[in-house]
């Protein structure tokens, strides 16, 4: 009778993402209203920051060239004027980070919250749902463009432009860069230490809350009737960066990740659902899912799943 129990208990959460969460259109309601225009300041600026990071050029040349002619005044001064305006957008970017972990945990703390359950935050809220789409969004998009930035660089930031910022600002700025996906892993730090700084609240009601978001996504992206409401086929990539997110951000929260087959994310399911695109279009996704999640190693993890995404 124990096991029916856990059966039927589990059928029921994993049909707790079939409704369709309206991410193109949205509106706060009026206990939304006051988070929702606090996360929305920080979502006007994240699509600075990604134009920013787009128009990265990069100064591998001049710096060269200053390092190969160390008493040429004239080739030290265009290098600095080159490096100068970089270093200041890279602190940009890094200070953004920071202020993106701030307001995470503060839409984490109205989506959690224990006057209802996960699926009826979502569902309800679906404002801020909305908003926790667009920082997932925007952070794996960010990371997409880093690697861009990574092949510009063509080394470590110089002492020249490491005195544009404080030694310790420095540190925590080479630390940042030194992550493959610097914006995913200030994400999964943030929700980690969500979950640690509110030890009153049941972990449970985090990971349910992305469990149900990756749920949502792959069943609006794999029903036609769901499918059909997106305006835009943009929402279709929106919805699959938001789906990859979500599982990593569970993989990282959950003591036992989001690999093994008690999940409550049907990862199968979702790595069908990627594998099902174009390959051009989420290759990058895979790859997050093969190179940036904690457990897929794991002996828990079972070698279908394994093979499903080795390619």
């Amino acid at each position: 009778m124990g096991n029916l129990i856990k059966v039927l208990t589990r059928d029921i959460d994993n049909n707790s993402g079939n409704f369709f969460l309206d991410f193109e259109n949205a509106q706060p309601t009026e206990a939304e209203k006051q988070q929702w225009e606090q996360v929305n300041e920080v979502l006007m600026e994240a699509q600075g920051i990604l134009q920013d990071l787009q128009s990265y050029s990069g100064a591998g040349e001049a710096i060269r060239q200053a390092i190969q002619q160390p008493n040429d005044e004239r080739v030290q001064e265009t290098a600095w004027a080159a490096v100068v305006p970089l270093v200041n957008k890279l602190k940009k970017f890094y200070e953004f980070s920071v202020k993106l972990e701030g307001t995470l945990h503060g839409l984490l703390g109205f989506l959690t919250s224990a006057h209802c359950s996960p699926t009826q935050h979502l569902e309800q809220e679906q404002a801020l749902a909305r908003q926790f789409a667009e920082i997932l969004h925007f952070t794996l998009r960010f990371d997409e463009l880093k690697v861009r930035v990574d092949r510009h660089r063509h080394s470590p930031p110089t002492t020249e432009e490491e005195n544009e910022v404080n030694n310790e600002l420095a540190n925590r700025m080479s630390l940042f860069y030194a992550n493959a996906t610097p914006m995913l892993k200030t994400l999964s730090d943030a929700t980690t230490k969500f979950v640690s700084e509110n030890s009153d609240l049941p972990i449970e009601n985090t990971t349910d809350c992305l469990s149900t978001m990756a749920s949502v996504c792959k069943v609006m992206l794999e029903t036609p009737e769901y499918r059909s409401r997106f305006a835009s086929d943009d929402t279709v990539l929106f919805c699959l960066r938001v789906m990859v997110g979500v599982i990593i951000l569970y993989d990282y929260v959950h003591p036992a990740g989001a690999f093994i087959k008690s999940s409550k994310i049907d990862m199968k399911g979702c790595i069908k659902v990627l594998r099902d695109q174009p390959p051009n279009r989420v290759e990058g996704l895979l790859n997050a899912l093969r190179y940036t999640t904690k457990h897929l190693h794991d002996e828990t993890t079972s070698k279908q799943i394994k093979n499903m995404l080795q390619g």
